[in-house]
C-alpha cells in the first residue's frame, strides 16, 4: 500500500470515528431533555404536571424543523463578523440552506447531518432552560413561539458571534467560551428573565405586601433525579463542544483535540474540570442550604461557572468556581424573587448568573493568555466583559420584546381561573389516579 493509499484509509477511519462520536454525543444530549422534563414535572403541583411535560415535548419537536429551515443557516451567516445583519454570502451559509446538498443524504458528505444534529440538541437545551422558569401559567401557543425564537434564532446568532472563529466577539475581542457559559446559559437565563417580567407570577406566589409564598412542587425526588439526569446529558453537550481530530472536521487525522475555536484541547481537561466543578457546586450549595433541590441545582451551577474555560482551568480552580456557583445561586434567586419575579425553578440564577460568572472568570483569571484562534486578540477581561454584555442583552431584549407583544395580544398567560383549577385541565388525560388528584397541593 502506498503512503497516499494508507493516508486515505486513515482519513476514512478518522472521519467514520468522528461521525460516530457526534452521533453518540447527540444521543447522550437527549438526556438533558429527559432530565429537564422530570425536573419541571417534579417542581409542578399535581394539577399542572402534564402541562409542564407537554411543554417540553412540543419545544423539542418545533425546534428540530425550524432549526433545519433556518437555524443552522443563521449560525454560518453570523460567523463572518456581522453583528446585526446575517451574511448570506458566507460560503457555509449558502451550503446549509435547507434545499442544499449538504442538508440531506449525500455519500460525499456524511458529516454535515451529525454536526447539524449536535447543534439541534444545543438549541433544544436553550428552550429547556427557559421552560422551567415559566411553568404553571404560560399558554402553550405562546410557549411554542418563544421556544422556537430562543432555540432556532436567538442563541444561534449568539453562537455565530461568540463560538465561530470568525464571529465578531472572537475575532475582534478574543472572547473565549468553550463550554457555552455565555452563548447558551447567559442567553437562556436572560431570555427567561425578559419573559418572566411580562408573564407575571403564578396565582398565589406573592401577597399584597410583596412577600413571597412557597409553591412547592409535588415530587422533590422526581425533581432531583431529573437534575442528575441533566448532568448525564451535559457530558454529551460538553463533549460535542470539542472538535474531533478528523479531516472533515478541518484538521489532519493525527491532530489532537480542538476547541470550538480550533485551539488545542484535551478530553482530560474537560473530564477533570467538569467533575471538579460539579462537586464544588454541590458542596457550595450544601454549605448554604441543606435543600437537595439547591444542591443538585448547584451541580449545574458549578459546571456553568467553569464552562467558559474548561480547556484551560487547573482542576482546583474549576472546583473553586463550582463552589462559588453553589453558594451564589440561592442568594441570586432570593434577589430575583424580591423584584416580584416568579422564576419557578431558579433558571435565571442557575443559568444567567452562573453563566455570567463563568464568562467573567476567564477574563479575571486568564487575562493575557495567548489567543487560541488565529489572528484573534489575547484573552482579556475587557473582551470577556464585552461578550457578557452582548450575551445578556442578546438574550434579554428579544425575550422581553416578544413576550411583551404576546402579552399585549392577550395570549401569553393562562387566566387566573384556569391556574386555580390547574393548567392540566387542558390536557385530555390525568397525571395521577383520582385519589391523588383530589389531594390539596395548593
Amino acid at each position: 500500500m502506498s503512503p497516499e493509499e494508507l493516508r486515505a484509509v486513515i482519513d476514512a477511519a478518522a472521519n467514520a470515528s468522528m461521525e460516530a462520536y457526534y452521533w453518540w454525543a447527540t444521543g447522550i444530549m437527549v438526556c438533558i431533555h429527559a432530565g429537564f422534563m422530570m425536573y419541571e414535572m417534579g417542581q409542578s403541583r399535581v394539577r399542572n404536571v402534564l402541562a409542564s411535560g407537554v411543554k417540553n415535548i412540543l419545544a423539542f419537536a418545533f425546534i428540530i424543523p425550524t432549526f433545519f429551515l433556518f437555524g443552522w443557516w443563521l449560525y454560518w451567516a453570523y460567523g463572518t463578523g456581522n453583528i446585526f445583519i446575517p451574511d448570506a454570502s458566507a460560503e457555509f451559509a449558502q451550503y446549509y440552506v435547507p434545499w442544499s446538498e449538504g442538508m440531506g443524504p449525500n455519500l460525499q458528505d456524511q458529516a454535515s447531518g451529525v454536526f447539524w444534529a449536535a447543534f439541534v440538541l444545543f438549541s433544544a437545551t436553550t428552550a429547556s432552560i427557559v421552560s422551567g422558569s415559566v411553568i404553571e401559567r404560560i399558554r402553550i401557543s405562546s410557549w411554542i413561539i418563544l421556544a422556537t425564537l430562543v432555540g432556532s434564532v436567538v442563541w444561534i446568532i449568539a453562537a455565530g458571534w461568540g463560538w465561530s472563529a470568525g464571529g465578531w466577539l472572537v475575532a475582534d475581542w478574543g472572547y473565549h467560551d468553550v463550554g457555552a457559559a455565555g452563548v447558551v446559559h447567559m442567553i437562556s437565563g436572560f431570555f427567561a428573565l425578559g419573559v418572566l417580567i411580562n408573564l407575571g407570577p403564578r396565582v398565589g406566589r406573592f401577597n399584597a405586601d410583596g412577600s413571597a409564598n412557597d409553591l412547592p412542587g409535588h415530587s422533590i425526588p422526581m425533581t432531583i433525579a431529573g437534575l442528575m439526569i441533566i448532568i448525564i446529558g451535559f457530558f454529551g453537550f460538553l463533549g460535542a463542544c470539542l472538535i474531533y481530530p478528523a479531516p472533515m472536521a478541518g484538521s489532519t487525522a493525527d491532530a489532537g483535540w480542538l476547541t470550538i475555536y480550533g485551539g488545542p484541547a484535551t478530553l482530560s481537561s474537560f473530564a477533570f474540570n467538569t467533575l471538579m466543578a460539579f462537586a464544588g457546586g454541590i458542596i457550595g450549595a450544601y454549605f448554604i442550604t441543606k435543600d437537595p433541590f439547591w444542591m443538585m441545582s448547584g451541580a449545574l451551577a458549578g459546571i456553568f461557572c467553569a464552562a467558559a474555560g474548561l480547556d484551560l482551568w487547573y482542576p482546583g480552580t474549576a472546583f473553586a468556581l463550582g463552589f462559588l456557583g453553589g453558594v451564589v445561586i440561592p442568594y441570586s434567586h432570593k434577589l430575583v424573587t424580591s423584584w416580584g419575579i416568579d422564576d419557578a425553578v431558579g433558571a435565571v440564577s442557575v443559568h444567567g448568573t452562573c453563566g455570567l460568572i463563568g464568562v467573567l472568570a476567564v477574563g479575571v483569571l486568564l487575562g493575557g493568555y495567548p489567543a487560541l484562534t488565529e489572528g484573534a486578540p489575547t484573552i482579556s477581561f475587557t473582551g470577556q466583559l464585552v461578550g457578557a454584555i452582548a450575551m445578556g442583552l442578546g438574550g434579554f431584549i428579544p425575550g422581553y420584546v416578544v413576550s411583551w407583544i404576546l402579552n399585549k395580544c392577550g395570549i401569553l398567560r393562562t387566566s387566573d381561573s384556569v391556574q386555580q383549577i390547574g393548567v392540566d385541565a387542558e390536557i385530555p388525560v390525568a397525571a395521577y389516579p383520582e385519589s391523588m388528584q383530589s389531594r390539596d397541593y395548593s
